[in-house]
């Protein structure tokens, strides 16, 4: 099971930017995508994940409003699309697969990981 994650970048407060993370080698029907993001010197924290049954996605209040998490019609392939984007939303963003959950929200639900991305918010 691969995890890819592309699209991190520095992009000025207010700004957007959309991350994608593709799946390979999985083919469970149940599990959820999400995301979590590191910042330096902090834990990985959850900010979405989408459930692979249904396609209902759900948002760290912390982000809820700015970011949307979408997948493509194959499951496979996940879009955060992070708007309105703030300096606190810096960090290195990872997506990972949970195996036979709907949805997610711990580190250790999580069993296959992504190698990061990197988001800065900065002017």
């Amino acid at each position: 099971v691969q995890l890819q994650a592309s699209g991190g970048g520095l992009v000025p407060p207010g700004g957007s930017l959309r991350l994608t993370c593709t799946v390979s080698g999985f083919t469970m029907e149940d599990h959820a995508i999400g995301w979590f993001r590191q910042a330096p010197g902090k834990e990985r924290e959850w900010v979405s994940c989408i459930a692979s049954s249904d396609g209902s996605a759900y948002y760290a209040n912390s982000v809820k409003g700015r970011f949307t998490l979408s997948a493509n019609n194959a499951r496979n392939t996940v879009f955060l699309q992070m708007n309105s984007l703030k300096p606190e939303d810096t960090a290195v963003y990872y997506c990972g697969l949970a195996p036979g959950y709907h949805a997610a929200i711990k580190v250790h639900d999580y069993q296959y990981w992504g190698q990061g991305t990197l988001v800065t918010v900065s002017s």
